[in-house]
């Protein structure tokens, strides 16, 4: 029987989930930060508020962008199931 390599788990892309929940996790500091230069606008005056409100009016732009910046998945072959038990288990 041929020898085939069984793929590593440090070679393994991020799962899905972790990758969507890391994209959600920026997004909602990006909004938090919004959301400061919205209080901040309210307290400062001069260029600072200008400041603030330009970034509160740009930032739901970038949020946005930077979300859906997915990574490519590679299509790697390497990575289906494994059908004999045996040799992910290191027996041969």
């Amino acid at each position: 029987m041929p020898h085939t390599s069984v793929p590593s788990v440090t070679t393994a892309p991020i799962s899905l989930r972790e990758e969507q929940s890391g994209r959600m996790r920026q997004y909602l500091a990006t909004m938090a930060l919004r959301t400061v230069c919205f209080v901040g606008a309210y307290f400062f005056e001069g260029w600072m508020r200008w400041t603030c409100v330009a970034l509160a009016v740009v930032l739901p732009y970038i949020a946005v962008v930077l979300v859906n910046a997915v990574r490519p998945r590679p299509a790697d072959t390497s990575m289906g199931p494994v059908t004999d038990h045996r040799r992910q288990l290191g027996h041969e």
